[in-house]
């Protein structure tokens, strides 16, 4: 554990504290019976807790990997950590208020705490850029790990901006009680939602782009990982843009106010082409390598 927490100090002890966060709200979910927007009010620092410790020990892990600007990169990790750790505390104690956090403006004191929340993320945002940029120069020992690291943080960064599109939903009821920004687009947000992720399947949802960008951190190092030595860079760049095509699908769905598990056609013959061509780039990349290794083996007997 304290070889683990030697990563980056502050992002791995704000990965344990968030971990405490998602053990109390677990339990704010079984002893607390109020809902908010038609949810279990503890469910959000619930979600929220969950994401920022894959974030933050991800985040971590890739800063040991850095070879070159390492202070700035500590620094930039260190401003993600304090940003979140305030993002969390407005959520709490919008909870304990039985308010909402995003996107709230119905006070003096719910608009103070939503510019707070909103400069959190924007500095967040930056440091994430910062953090991308110092590996970016990073010489890594594996092509293809390295080239994971960089793709998988420039799609978390687009994923992170895509929240914006939050912030740009409006509805002349919403806007009346306060709330200047929504989740669900044709519908407001408060409907019928999908079980543990809380997405609606009445509207589209822009959480889910945001989430699927976000967690390209995690999944492209992951997937690149368990191929071992058989990833090569064409490999990391087909699932990239296969990623980065689910991406956009997911956003343009939601956009449309079409529901995650309710595509029409269009939107399910573009999940068929990122399926297609991210199965075949993934294929023959794995057919070169082979090949590849094969004729290596053959020169040696030789």
């Amino acid at each position: 554990m304290t070889r683990f927490l030697r990563w980056h100090p502050p992002l791995m002890l704000f990965a344990l504290l968030m971990g405490v966060v998602t053990l109390v709200s677990l339990a704010g979910l079984v002893v607390d019976d109020r809902t908010l927007i038609g949810a279990p009010i503890w469910f959000k620092p619930f979600k929220f807790a969950v994401s920022f410790v894959l974030y933050s020990v991800t985040l971590a892990w890739m800063l040991t990997l850095a070879t070159r600007f390492r202070r700035l990169g500590w620094w930039a990790g260190t401003v993600v950590a304090a940003a979140s750790a305030v993002e969390m505390v407005v959520i709490i104690g919008q909870v304990v208020r039985g308010r909402r956090s995003h996107f709230n403006t119905a006070t003096p004191f719910d608009d103070l705490l939503w510019d707070i929340m909103t400069y959190s993320v924007l500095a967040l945002w930056i440091m994430h850029a910062l953090i991308a940029v110092a590996l970016l120069f990073t010489r890594f020992a594996d092509r293809a790990t390295g080239l994971a690291v960089r793709l998988g943080l420039f799609l978390a960064l687009v994923g992170l901006g895509l929240g914006i599109l939050m912030a740009q939903q409006r509805n002349a009821e919403d806007v009346a009680e306060g709330i200047r920004g929504a989740h669900s687009v044709g519908v407001r947000d408060g409907g019928p939602e999908m079980a543990l992720t809380g997405w609606s399947t009445t509207g589209g949802d822009l959480r889910v782009p945001h989430f699927v960008g976000i967690h390209a951190l995690q999944v492209v190092p992951l997937v690149v990982l368990l191929f071992g030595r058989r990833a090569t860079p064409k490999l990391v760049w087909g699932l990239a843009i296969g990623y980065a095509g689910l991406m956009a699908l997911v956003t343009w769905q939601a956009l449309r106010g079409q529901p995650l598990l309710r595509p029409d056609l269009a939107t399910a013959l573009g999940a068929l082409a990122v399926a297609t061509w991210t199965t075949a780039v993934v294929a023959r990349s794995l057919r070169a390598t082979d090949r590849t290794a094969e004729r290596t083996t053959e020169a040696a007997r030789a």
